[in-house]
């Protein structure tokens, strides 16, 4: 079994930020550092072209399933770090081959000379490395377009790096590098989703579940919150910020008109997640929301509902398809945890025809007949804040939680 010494990441899309890049490969350094903090073994080197972990025999597996979650990170190799001289660099390189050929493949050697003054050139490199190859694994055979095998090696001022891998990070841009916003997290398939794209762009979300007590269940809580700690693989740890909305519910079910008992409501979540997020130094709101997915998000209603504030309220998901949103939740992992049947308060104060499309002068005058400034201080009263790691259970299973108040 090959033993790597490092990890060296390339950065991809944050190569474009030009003095802000310092910058981000420092968050980004830091996301690292935190996703590897039981490690302690782990050096993190953050560099301008490249960032080299070194593992002093940390478990590259272990390291690999972390990584491919952090944001940022465009793709990276585990390498063997190497003298720089011929004899260890053919002897290293055979290692690697050895230890991924199966019989048929094809392979290329891929050199990369940031030292010039290193006595041979490029092409000397691949020509004298496959040639080390053939003399010892006879069945291989060279393919230059389409090899199965790339073996890729990178001549640089202090060493030489050899790579047989090159795997694909998640991309986008380290979480906290665009700022902070908070999230309205709901039970079901799309707003994990919205995290998830909210989060691959660089956006440090808190989550906003509203929750009903007696009518929604502990178990429908703890789904919600047990999603947070599906996405906070990609984040680190996530506030998950529960808000009571059971008396809000019922006064509207009881004062207003059905059609508008659905409108009315969403206008009290916004105002609440607004205000949420200004105490807690927000810049926007993300949801959830496809165009014309359900009642509540036609054009119309999303205007109705956007009335209560001016804070940019952004919807990752709103161009997606529901087949698209479910291809994603299934690769990130919360698509089954979405489809429990735990009813949220959404569905269960649904009513049975809501208006696709409301009149934003009728939900203003219904929403006028109640006590707004009351049912919002009373639901902010009540407000409990969770923080959650990565994959943390609630579902069937007693976790210990750090829960504040707002």
């Amino acid at each position: 079994m090959v033993k790597y010494t490092e990890i060296m990441i390339r950065y991809g899309e944050l190569s474009t930020k030009g003095k802000n890049r310092k910058d981000f490969i420092a968050k980004l350094a830091s996301n690292v550092n935190r996703v590897l903090s039981d490690f302690p073994m782990v050096e993190i080197h953050p560099k301008h072209d490249r960032m080299h972990i070194v593992l002093n025999d940390a478990p590259f597996e272990e390291i690999n399933n972390r990584l491919k979650k952090v944001f940022g990170i465009q793709t990276y190799s585990p390498v063997i770090k190497t003298e720089k001289t011929l004899e260890a660099i053919e002897k290293t390189s055979l290692e690697l081959m050895e230890a991924i050929y199966q019989t048929g493949m094809t392979f290329k050697v891929n050199t990369k000379r940031a030292d010039h003054k290193f006595e041979y050139d490029t092409n000397q490199l691949n020509s004298m490395v496959g040639d080390h190859i053939f003399d010892h694994i006879p069945d291989i055979k060279a393919e230059m377009k389409h090899p199965d095998l790339v073996l890729r090696i990178e001549v640089r001022q202090d060493a030489v790096y050899i790579s047989n891998q090159l795997l694909h990070g998640a991309g986008g841009m380290p979480v906290g590098t665009a700022g902070k916003a908070v999230m309205m997290l709901s039970g079901g398939i799309d707003s994990p989703v919205a995290s998830y794209l909210a989060l691959k762009r660089g956006v440090e979300i808190e989550m906003v579940h509203f929750f009903s007590p007696p009518y929604t269940t502990e178990k429908a809580l703890a789904k919600a919150k047990e999603l947070t700690g599906i996405l906070a693989n990609y984040a680190g740890k996530i506030n998950f910020i529960a808000v009571p909305f059971a008396e809000i519910q019922e006064t509207i079910k009881e004062k207003l008109p059905e059609g508008y008992l659905m409108t009315v409501q969403r206008r009290f979540m916004l105002r609440l997640a607004d205000i949420i997020r200004k105490k807690r130094g927000g810049l926007a709101i993300f949801n959830g929301e496809s165009v014309g997915q359900v009642a509540s998000q036609t054009l119309e209603s999303m205007t109705a509902i956007n009335d209560v504030t001016t804070t940019p309220v952004l919807r990752p998901v709103v161009t997606m398809d529901k087949t698209e949103i479910i291809a994603l939740a299934e690769k990130i992992g919360t698509f089954d945890l979405s489809i429990e049947p735990f009813e949220d308060c959404c569905t269960i104060f649904a009513p049975p025809r809501p208006k696709t499309k409301p009149k934003l002068d009728k939900a203003r005058e219904y929403e006028a007949r109640l006590d707004v400034e009351g049912l919002i201080e009373r639901a902010l009263a009540g407000i409990q804040i969770t923080q959650i790691r990565a994959n943390q259970k609630f579902l069937d299973v007693s976790s210990s939680e750090d829960t504040d108040l707002l």
